[in-house]
């Protein structure tokens, strides 16, 4: 099955978190068809989280086209949150970045292997 286009996906999500009552903005644009996409989420207690694309050998056979992501980083300092996607942008400069502020840590994402 075909996956759905990164800007499309993006743009819905935001939704999604605005739906939910949670602030979220899109960082940075992508490549519009398959950017890689990285959520940060900032708890705003001086901790924040960081999930990435979940590689495929976690996605499955069964693979219905559906978007997952993986863990990166959890209860990390913000600063080192921003370095990991510093990195990150410098291997793939056509990765998208969106922020979800919440105090929960809520993402509204699927994730890998559970």
């Amino acid at each position: 099955m075909a996956r759905l286009r990164s800007d499309f996906w993006v743009a819905a999500h935001l939704r999604r978190c605005g739906v939910e009552g949670v602030s979220a903005v899109q960082r940075r644009r992508g490549a519009p068809e398959a950017g890689a996409i990285f959520i940060k989420v900032d708890r705003l207690d001086g901790r924040a989280d960081l999930y990435g694309p979940a590689p495929q050998a976690l996605v499955g056979a069964d693979d219905d086209g559906t978007r997952r992501f993986e863990a990166l980083m959890s209860e990390a300092l913000p600063p080192d949150v921003e370095a990991r996607l510093t990195r990150e942008i410098r291997f793939d400069p056509d990765l998208w970045i969106v922020e979800i502020d919440d105090p929960q840590g809520r993402h509204f994402l699927d994730l890998a292997g559970g």
